[in-house]
């Protein structure tokens, strides 16, 4: 038995628990699937012997994915915010995230194919948007048009 930790996001899925944390464990480092626990006995979600709970992390952050069935789904509403250093980084977790099953939203925001959000944000942006006054409303209208973060485009604005 693994030790639980004082917090763990739950992410509740359908079903695919288990193929979701396995593709976030091989897509970010510092993420792996931990532990697989299966139902004992029957419940609303599924069956006895199926998958009921994953636990994983995802950059180091402590996760457990539970199979509850098709009750609730994901929202914008939860998001895992991805902080990049380059394009090439961004544009990593980006094709990986979209090019998977995925599809992709505004402003650094896509969906995986599980419909869980992630924001793929480099972190040229979040400090240029920290930076305040007319350097962040520079950065801020540029990124507003985009999908994924052009990390040139952001540079060039915070520049002026």
């Amino acid at each position: 038995m693994t030790s639980k930790r004082k917090n763990t996001i739950c992410l509740w899925f359908d079903k695919d628990a288990q193929d979701a944390a396995r593709f976030y464990a091989a897509t970010f480092p510092n993420s792996e699937v931990t532990a697989v626990h299966k139902a004992p006995s029957d419940y609303p979600g599924g069956k006895q012997g199926e998958v009921l709970t994953v636990e994983f992390t995802v950059l180091g952050i402590p996760c457990l994915g539970l199979n509850g069935g098709p009750t609730f789904t994901h929202s914008e509403a939860f998001s895992f915010q991805i902080a990049t250093d380059n394009q090439e980084e961004t544009d990593r977790y980006w094709n990986a995230i979209v090019g998977n099953g995925g599809q992709e939203s505004a402003c650094g925001w896509c969906k995986d194919r599980w419909g869980l959000s992630w924001q793929i944000t480099p972190r040229v942006l979040t400090d240029a948007l920290a930076a305040g006054g007319s350097e962040a409303k520079r950065a801020f209208e540029a990124m507003m048009p985009m999908k994924k973060i052009d990390v040139a485009k952001i540079e060039a604005a915070r520049r002026g």
